[in-house]
This record gives structure tokens, sequence and C-alpha cells, in this order.
């Protein structure tokens, strides 16, 4: 029997899950999400983890954490040392997807600290450091898509290293995403690097979008700007696609392909509903097109699973509505280029609060233990 979950992944959306814990691997959950609910994927951040790790009725980092306390580890090498075996292990449990999907599949993201979101070198530095650790062909370590970012993402494409371009929020910042993408790979092809091992996806943020828009909206408080509440973020992505369809289809992408690159695939991230006045299928049902990733929490996926109702590609025919979006929000008086800009700096933010209260309870638990 189909599932909507099983119609999602036939339409052409790769199921990732935006959660990874220890107990999840351990327990079989993660398996089990993968034969029962079409996961082919994971992507976490500094959140989830400090989530997971923090956790007081989580105890399978205890062990780890006695044992790194009497080795003498600072709290950014626990975490670090944390961190890195759980991808590891959630990597090897999807290596059958990855063998099975061709390698485009069955990948684990991790994320460089958040403190270097603007320190390209430092970027750099880490990202190799990741992937030499973890050495898994399957990994993909995020950095997140700031101005610093950008050259780092290139260089790390260059060296040969998957990466999942994160906290992408405007059309502008995604085309030099693309960009990025597209001069690392000459730099690999240059070095000799095989391109079919490289892969890539351009995180792209969708509820958090709708959320500084309405935002503006209420407080504009006309008929007209209140008939655009919960469109943006929608219209956004739809243009994202748009983009990504017109770039891979161009020269210099095509010269790429043709050399083995893989296709740098638009991901769907913020897909939790944060207004409980949608249906909270929302961001899964309306972004569904061929080839796109949607990284859900669990309850969105629970909710996709249960109700979710898949009515093939709900992207490519609304191009033109999209723009129409826009021209209204200009129209209302919202700074589009202001919301962008204002999300992309609360999430860097974010992350950084995240992983410095990470690394503050961490240290808290090594002294413990001295």
């Amino acid at each position: 029997m189909s599932t909507p979950t099983a119609d999602l992944a036939a339409a052409g959306v790769s199921i990732w899950l935006d959660d990874l814990s220890r107990t999840r691997i351990d327990s079989g959950n993660l398996a089990e999400l993968i034969e029962t609910r079409n996961v082919v994927g994971v992507t976490t951040n500094p959140t989830i983890f400090a989530g997971a790790i923090t956790n007081p009725d989580d105890t399978s980092y205890d062990a780890q954490v006695t044992e790194l306390a009497a080795s003498g580890a600072t709290a950014e090498e626990a975490v670090f040392a944390a961190t890195t075996q759980d991808v590891a292990a959630a990597l090897d449990v999807f290596r059958p997807v990855w063998d099975a999907s061709g390698h485009v599949d069955g990948r684990v993201s991790i994320e460089v600290s958040p403190d270097l979101a603007h320190d390209t070198e430092g970027t750099v530095a880490q990202a190799k450091q990741l992937w030499e650790k973890i050495d898994r062909p399957n990994l993909l370590v995020k950095i997140p898509a700031t101005k610093a970012g950008l050259p780092a993402i290139a260089q790390t494409i260059g060296a040969g290293i998957s990466v999942n371009v994160t906290l992408i929020f405007s059309l502008e910042r995604y085309a030099e995403v693309i960009e990025a993408y597209l001069t690392g790979l000459e730099t690999a092809e240059a070095a000799g690097i095989d391109l079919s091992t490289i892969e890539s996806v351009a995180s792209f943020f969708v509820s958090r979008v709708d959320t500084e828009t309405d935002k503006r909206l209420v407080a504009i408080g006309t008929d007209e700007a209140l008939a655009l509440k919960s469109k943006a973020g929608l219209a956004n992505a739809r243009l994202a696609y748009e983009l990504f369809e017109k770039t891979f289809a161009g020269d210099r992408a095509k010269a790429l392909l043709d050399a083995g690159a893989t296709l740098q695939r638009p991901l769907w991230a913020s897909t939790g509903v944060k207004d409980p006045a949608l249906p909270d299928t929302l961001y899964v049902t309306e972004l569904v097109a061929q080839g796109v990733v949607n990284t859900m929490p669990e309850k969105t996926l629970e909710a996709t699973f249960d109700h979710g109702v898949i009515a093939g590609d709900t992207i490519t025919g609304g191009y033109d509505e999209a723009r129409e979006v826009f021209a209204g929000l200009e129209k209302v008086g919202v700074d589009f280029a202001d919301v962008t800009q204002v999300l992309e700096d609360e999430g860097v933010a974010k992350f950084i609060d995240s992983w410095h209260d990470l690394l503050a309870q961490v240290a808290e638990g090594l002294e413990a233990q001295r």
C-alpha cells in the first residue's frame, strides 16, 4: 500500500530528517525511518546536537563524556568527538541508501563551527578536518552562505569535498551559491579530481521567510497587505527552483555535468510550520518537484506520512504567480531584501548562541567528571 511519503519520493523529492541523536541511531529508530518513512538522509546543526547531548533523559553520551574528561579534553574537543562519532555512525546506517541511489542520497550533514561564519580560511580548514576525521564518502559538510562562506564553499568543493550550503534566504545569494559551486567544480576538474565524487545541496529556508514577512505585513495592516500573508516563503522557494533549472541548463553547467559533475540540488529547509493557522504539511506538499530535497523535523515528517496529500509537481507551474507575490510585497512596502538580510543575520546568531550554550553545558559536564 502506498503512503504519502512514498508518493513524495516517487514524485522526485528526497526526504531527509532534520534531526540526529545517538539514541536515535542506537535504538534502530533511524533505520526504521528509512524503512517506513522513505527517509534517505539526515541534516544536523548545532541546535540539534545541543538538544541531544544536553538532554537529561539521554544517557548515551555519559560514558564518552567520562572518558573525555579523564583525557583532559576541552569542551570543543568533546563536542567534536561526540558529533563526529554520531555522524559517522549515521553515515554507516545510510550507506546502503547511498549505494542504491547511485551516490546521490544516503547523505548526512555536519556543520562547521558557527563561530567561523565570517572566517573563510577557518571554514575551509575545519571542513577539511571534518572530512578527514569522519572519512565517509556520503558525508556533506555544512557551510553557511554568508559573504565569507561563499569563497569557502568554492574552495571546499575545489578540494573534492561534498558540501551542504546552508542559511540561504534570497535569490541573489542563491545565485552566488550556484556560482561558488560551479567555480569549485572547475577548480576540482583542473586538479584532476573525479567530479562524480562531489555532491552538493543548497539549503533554501522556507518557513522563516513567512514568519519575518508576515510580521511586517501585520504591522502594515491593510487588507492588501494581509492578503499576502504566508505566501512569500513558497513564492521565494519556487523562484529558487526556476533559477536552479535555468542555471544548470546553461552552457557552463552543462560542460561540467558532461564531465561527470552532479547537480547541486535545491534543499527545502525550515519546513516545519510556525503558524498554527497553516496546514502542518504546507512546506512539503506545496514544494514538490523532481530532484529536490525536503529536510523535515520529525513532527513534519510524521504529519506528512499521516495525512499529506501529494498531488505531483507543485512548483514549476507557479513561477508567474510567485512573481506576483513579490510585486504585491513591494507595492505594500515590504523591503524583501531587508527581510532576507535580517533572516541571515538571525540564523547565524542563533547557531552561534546554540553552539556556545552547548560548549558551556559540555564544559560543565566535563568539569563534574574531573
